[in-house]
This record gives structure tokens, C-alpha cells and sequence, in this order.
């Protein structure tokens, strides 16, 4: 497996729509694997293909960490942890059916490091995907997975979390963005912060 670097903010790719997956080979099994461990390294819990560069339709979502510490503070029995929490995800061509309520908590991106704003969103989703094997599925999903789901669909349209943030919340992080886009932080992974053209 192989660690991507991760584009950060004003990458053209960041900003595509990404294209429906069609068929699953080797190296896209290959793709989707880097794509986690790539996530894993830089401690995020969602990676959408476009921060990786790539145009595909792909996302990958791991809250078992989480999860295990809401767990083991008492926070959160394991009964009410959906089973897919449990284990990594990997969604292809996801599309939200269904939304319901609302509900406010600060994210974050590892395209848009060091920044963290309280975001509203829908407290719970019906998405419908299809896996590495191209069958289709459906997941309710709600809480923190959902979120999680929604951060990245947003990613393969083109969508950042700081477009959801107020007029006023977006003027305030123009100096921050400014530093982003120049490439003036410090990650702990690879990132490219030189324009590349998406493909």
C-alpha cells in the first residue's frame, strides 16, 4: 500500500465533480486501499477520491477509533454503534435518498488543515452506494457516520465544508485560506499544495 499525497485547498480537483465508478479491477482495489491508508496516516476518518487527485466516485470512511473510545469513556454503549461503524467503508457512487433533521458539530479536512468550524448538516441519512463488489446496498446512517457520509459526498461534488459556513464565518478565514493556498503549513502527510489541473 502507498501513502497519497492530499491536495489542499484551491486544487482544481477539489473543486470537480467526480465520475460515476463503473467497474471494479486490481488497481482500483490497489487505489482504494492506498486510499485508507493514506487516511489512516494522517489520523482523518474520511477521504473522498478527489482529495487524492483522482476523479472517481469513490469515498472511504473508518470511525472504529472513534467509536472504540466513545465506547471505552462509557460515552456510547456498543449496542447503539450501527455495525457498519464497526468496521471500515468504502462507497462507490454514493447518493443521499433520504435526509432528516439537523444538527451542529465542528469539522474539519485534511485538504483545509488546522481550520475547524461548527458546520449544520442532517442528523440522519438513507444513502445508497454500491461496495467493491459493485452490488448494490442502502445504510441508514445517523450521528457521527452520518456526517462523515455527507462531508465527503460533498467532497465528489466539488463541495468544501467552508462553502456550508456564513458569508460573514467565510471573510473571517480568507487569511487562513490565503496561507493554505500558498502552501504556508505543516502537516504531519504528504499534501500538494502546487496547482495540478484535475483529470
Amino acid at each position: 500500500m502507498a501513502i497519497l499525497p492530499i491536495y489542499t485547498y484551491n486544487q482544481p480537483v477539489l473543486r470537480k465533480k467526480a465520475k460515476p465508478v463503473k467497474s471494479v479491477d486490481e488497481e482500483f482495489i490497489r487505489f482504494v486501499e492506498d486510499m485508507f491508508e493514506t487516511m489512516h496516516t494522517a489520523n482523518g476518518i474520511g477521504l473522498a477520491a478527489n482529495q487524492v487527485g483522482s476523479l472517481r466516485r469513490v469515498i472511504v470512511v473508518d470511525i472504529t477509533d472513534v467509536m472504540k473510545e466513545k465506547e471505552g469513556s462509557g460515552g456510547e454503549n456498543g449496542e447503539d454503534i450501527p455495525p457498519e461503524a464497526k468496521a471500515p467503508l468504502v462507497m462507490l457512487n454514493p447518493e443521499v435518498v433520504g435526509e432528516a433533521g439537523e444538527w451542529v458539530m465542528e469539522e474539519g479536512c485534511l485538504s483545509i488543515p488546522d481550520i475547524r468550524e461548527e458546520v449544520e448538516r442532517a442528523e440522519a441519512i438513507r444513502v445508497k452506494y454500491k461496495d467493491l463488489e459493485m452490488n448494490d446496498k442502502e445504510l441508514l446512517a445517523d450521528g457521527l457516520l452520518g456526517r462523515v457520509i455527507l462531508h465527503e459526498i460533498d467532497h465528489l461534488n466539488g463541495v468544501l465544508f467552508i462553502d456550508r459556513l456564513s458569508k460573514v464565518k467565510q471573510k473571517l478565514l480568507k487569511g487562513r485560506l490565503n496561507k493554505i493556498r500558498k502552501g504556508e503549513m505543516e502537516t504531519s502527510y504528504p499534501i500538494v499544495t502546487e496547482l495540478v489541473e484535475a483529470k
